[in-house]
C-alpha cells in the first residue's frame, strides 16, 4: 500500500532551505524592518511566558530580602537594647551621683559656725563587731584631725574621732556602749548625759528621776558641757519614757537624729580660734614701763 503523502525532500535539502530562509529573513528584518508588526504580537504572546519563567527569581529575591530585613531589624534591636542598657546604667550613675551631690550640700550646708574650721571625709570601713561601734574615715594627722575631735553629718552628731593615722583615722560613734555626750533638753534646757546602747537606733538617758520634766518627743541637743562637742548641734530626739514600779529612775531612749547605718560622708570640726582682746590684755599686764605698740 502505497502512503498518501510522497516522502519529501531530504534532511540536508531540508536544513539548507531552512538555513537560506533564515538568512533571508534576517537580512530583511534587519535591512528593512520588514517584521515589526510580527514582534508585537509575538512579544504580547510570549510575555506571559516571561513572567511564569521568571516568578521563581522573583520569589527568591523577595524571600531573601525579607530574610535580610528581619536580620537587620534583630540586630539593630540588639543594638538598641545594648543601648538602652548602657543609658540606664549611666542615668542610675547620674542618680547616684545626684544624691551624693544633695548629701554633701546637705552636709557643707548643716548648722556649723562659721568661725570653725571643718573637713568632709569619707567613711572607708566600719567594724562588723556588734559590740563596736567605730568606722575608718580617710583623713588624718596630715590633714590635722586629732584626737577627742567631734564628728558630724548634716542630720547631727555622730560620734568624735578616738585614734588618728598619717592618713587614716578611727572614729567612735555616739551609740557605743562606752561613749556618753553632754546634751541637753531644747524645751525647757534640762542638761543629762546621753550614753550609748550598743545599738546603733537608741541612745539612753541615765540616772534622770521620775519627777524630771522630759517627755517623749522632747529634742536633744549638745550643751557643750566638757568643751569636748560644740553647743547647739542636735543629737536625737526621746522616743520613749517609760517608769518602772520601785526604780528611782526612769527609762528614757532617744533615738539619734543621725542614721548611723547609712552615713558615709561626715563633717569634722576645729575648735574656733581663740581671740584675745587687746585692750584687756594691757589693762591686765602690770606696769612695767614699756609701751605696746598697735
Amino acid at each position: 500500500m502505497k502512503p498518501i503523502f510522497g516522502r519529501g525532500p531530504s534532511l540536508p535539502i531540508r536544513l539548507a532551505l531552512a538555513v537560506v530562509l533564515s538568512l533571508v529573513l534576517i537580512i530583511a528584518d534587519s535591512r528593512y524592518q520588514s517584521f515589526n508588526w510580527a514582534k508585537v504580537y509575538l512579544n504580547s504572546l510570549v510575555s506571559p511566558l516571561q513572567y511564569m519563567a521568571n516568578s521563581p527569581r522573583i520569589l527568591l529575591d523577595s524571600a531573601s530580602s525579607q530574610l535580610m530585613s528581619n536580620q537587620a531589624l534583630l540586630s539593630q534591636s540588639q543594638r538598641l537594647e545594648q543601648q538602652l542598657f548602657l543609658l540606664r546604667d549611666d542615668l542610675l550613675r547620674l542618680r547616684h551621683l545626684e544624691q551624693e551631690n544633695k548629701r554633701l550640700r546637705d552636709l557643707l550646708g548643716s548648722p556649723v559656725r562659721f568661725d570653725t574650721r571643718r573637713m568632709v571625709a569619707e567613711i572607708m570601713a566600719v567594724d562588723t563587731d556588734p559590740f563596736s561601734h567605730q568606722a575608718v574615715i580617710d583623713k588624718g594627722s596630715l590633714e590635722g584631725v586629732f584626737e577627742g575631735q567631734p564628728v558630724l553629718n548634716e542630720q547631727g552628731v555622730v560620734g568624735q574621732v578616738i585614734s588618728v593615722g598619717k592618713t587614716t583615722s578611727r572614729v567612735l560613734l555616739i551609740t557605743d556602749t562606752s561613749h556618753g555626750i553632754p546634751v541637753r533638753v531644747a524645751r525647757n534646757d534640762i542638761r543629762a548625759i546621753a550614753s550609748g546602747s550598743g545599738q546603733l537606733d537608741r541612745l539612753l538617758l541615765h540616772n534622770i528621776t521620775r519627777n524630771t520634766d522630759i517627755r517623749e518627743g522632747d529634742i536633744l541637743l549638745s550643751s557643750g558641757l566638757a568643751g569636748r562637742f560644740p553647743e547647739g548641734y542636735p543629737v536625737g530626739r526621746v522616743s520613749r519614757v517609760g517608769y518602772e514600779e520601785g526604780q528611782p529612775f526612769a527609762d528614757i531612749r532617744v533615738q539619734p537624729f543621725a542614721a548611723l547605718d547609712r552615713v558615709r560622708y561626715l563633717l569634722l570640726l576645729w575648735p574656733a580660734p581663740r581671740i584675745i582682746d587687746v585692750d584687756a590684755a594691757v589693762a591686765q599686764r602690770p606696769d612695767t614701763g614699756e609701751q605696746v605698740s598697735q
